[in-house]
């Protein structure tokens, strides 16, 4: 980007800056999306131009009577083979996600208040895991069937998924934002000797897991929290980046259809009351169809997709074929994994490309020898 560089010339008279050229006396200045400062012996220029007025290697040319400057300056980013694909300067974390989540924060037990569709949801989910990560296993535990495995619960809130894990002998993560949905889920374990030892809880976001390890869980769990991210695509490198390969990742969210529309944000949050208002954004809603497309390209392998329906006079849900709504999925990571690289990272047919613009160079580079 450019921005705050500065480029100075010195001789009696400045002729031309790109597609603009001085002409006149000393007390004559030429703008170009910029301030000039021009005296007898130097002109001074800091130019403050926007992304698009130049071409991908951004030739400006700078003439005097002197000298000529050929500045380039190149738009893409590099990653250098030891740098992290991911880190915490590109969160997932809706900042106004949180502020939500926090007034809520104490309510996430009563199992007849705002959260009793979630509490109600763990009658489909929870069988819904354990049956998909124990086809991986050759034998299990009676009592214990998900011993020995390790499960990151990405966006926990106050643990109503992460306990039924843990009862089925699983070691447990389960991350959240929200340091006050934390509190409330350790206050809970507390109670139960058993999952206070199988499951660890923190109050951070999925990007600082990524920090700290990689390929280090069997399975991920984004429970009803792809709808609240900002940032979806990042969500699922990220969820892949800590999962080993041949580990499953689960999630269940809201598709995007004017039935989602019209039942999950005007009839559920604004008339029948059963989630707060301002919970849930359309426009955040994804169908699986675009959720399969981003899981593939990172290397995951879409394996079911299950539709879920609510029925709010009953408080129960069920599965279904229709997906217009709620639904589940289940994907496996590749044995083989290589490391997705995000796209702005990836330059296709470089080397042809720089080939390409020799011939746009040399023009620069003979003003340069003059």
């Amino acid at each position: 980007m450019w921005g705050g560089r500065k480029l100075s010339c010195s001789g009696n008279r400045f002729l031309g800056v790109v597609i603009s050229r001085y002409r006149g006396t000393q007390t004559e200045s030429t703008r170009l999306i910029t301030s000039a400062v021009y005296s007898e012996n130097q002109f001074s220029w800091t130019p403050q131009t926007k992304p698009w007025v130049f071409s991908e290697y951004r030739i400006m040319w700078f003439k005097s009577y002197r000298m000529t400057f050929a500045c380039l300056n190149r738009i893409k980013i590099y990653r250098y083979p030891w740098t992290r694909l991911y880190s915490t300067s590109r969160t997932t974390v809706d900042s106004s996600e949180v502020k939500t989540f926090l007034a809520l924060a104490h309510r996430w037990w009563d199992e007849q208040g705002i959260y009793a569709p979630l509490h109600s949801m763990n009658d489909l989910r929870v069988p819904f895991i354990r049956d998909n990560l124990l086809k991986t296993v050759a034998d299990h535990q009676p009592g214990k069937p998900l011993s020995g495995m390790k499960i990151l619960d990405v966006g926990c809130g106050g643990g109503l998924l992460t306990e039924p894990l843990g009862r089925l002998g699983a070691s447990v993560t389960g991350i959240d934002p929200v340091d006050e949905n934390i509190k409330t889920a350790q206050h809970h374990k507390s109670f139960d000797p058993i999952l206070d030892k199988r499951i660890e809880y923190r109050a951070c976001s999925l990007e600082e897991i990524v920090e700290e390890t990689t390929e280090a869980f069997d399975a991920v769990v984004a429970s009803e929290v792809v709808e609240h991210v900002i940032d979806l695509e990042t969500f699922i490198q990220c969820c892949c980046q800590v999962l080993k390969p041949g580990g499953s990742l689960f999630i269940t969210t809201i598709n995007k259809t004017q039935l989602s529309y019209a039942l999950g944000i005007v009839f559920a949050e604004q008339i029948a009351g059963i989630v707060p208002k301002g919970t849930h954004t359309w426009e955040k809603f994804v169908s699986p169809e675009k959720l399969e497309s981003i899981l593939e390209s990172n290397g995951l392998s879409v394996q079911s997709v299950a539709g879920m329906l609510y029925n709010p006079f009953s408080g129960y849900w069920h599965w279904s074929e229709n997906t217009s709504l709620n639904y589940a999925a289940h994907a496996v990571k590749s044995g083989v994994q290589d490391h997705p690289v995000p796209d702005e990272f990836v330059f296709k047919g470089e080397t042809e490309e720089l080939r390409g613009q020799d011939s746009t160079n040399t023009g620069a580079q003979e003003e340069l020898k003059k």
